[in-house]
């Protein structure tokens, strides 16, 4: 049974949720107020300037907020401006065909399509509320970023990685590239924290890694 505490704070989630999705142009004109003592704030605000990631409240980013897989999915899809433009359907898509908790008229349901339809693996069951962690995130941005564009082959030295033994095997080739591509780095003690809850403001730093290898190295 469903505490009232965690379904209040799910409601929460969702409404801040919604207010963000809406408020875009409120916030065009701003800056985010709440970043200015985030690491990687320079980086969160490009991505702001150039439309690839919003904040909740109008100005506010809330950067130490667990994201959400939703958030996680609207983050890549959007930042990676993944679209349907060279697909063709017989039917339009809709979420709901795809996965079990989506529902198709939420804020969040095109970004899982677009995601979906351009080779990011999203798992069907997923749950759009619950927190989204550094490993899945990791996963399914490296997805975006290999799948819609031409990228140069590379030879990977695999990085040692001291907390290894909690990532799923599955999951170690992403990790691995991610960390050629400079998405991610290891902790002082050479640990990847697969596991984590990823905050708002630590997807968006790895978001901006992925564009800017992208742009260095990348072809459409």
């Amino acid at each position: 049974m469903i505490s009232t505490k965690k379904s209040l704070a799910a409601f929460s989630i969702s409404a801040i949720m919604m207010l963000s999705a809406g408020s875009e142009s409120f916030a065009a004109g701003s800056e985010f107020t709440d970043i200015g003592s985030v690491q990687g704030k320079d980086k969160i605000a490009s991505l702001k300037d150039r439309g690839l990631v919003k904040g909740v409240y109008g100005s506010r980013f809330m950067p130490k907020s667990v994201i959400s897989s939703a958030e996680g999915i609207q983050f890549i899809s959007g930042g990676l401006e993944l679209n349907l433009d060279a697909i063709r359907f017989v039917k339009a898509p809709v979420a709901s065909d795809i996965f079990t908790k989506v529902k198709d008229d939420e804020w969040y349901a095109k970004a899982f399509i677009n995601a979906y339809y351009n080779g990011v693996e999203i798992p069907a069951n997923i749950d759009p509320k619950e927190p989204m962690t550094k490993e899945q995130f990791t996963v399914l941005l490296v997805q975006g970023l290999e799948k819609g564009n031409i990228l140069p082959m590379i030879k990977i030295a695999p990085a040692k990685i001291a907390d290894e033994d909690q990532i799923n095997p599955a999951s170690q080739g992403a990790i691995q590239r991610s960390l050629v591509y400079k998405i991610n780095t290891l902790d002082k003690d050479g640990k990847f924290n697969p596991g984590s809850k990823l905050t708002r403001a630590e997807a968006a730093v790895m978001l901006y890694n992925a564009l800017e290898y992208l742009k260095a190295y990348g072809n459409k």
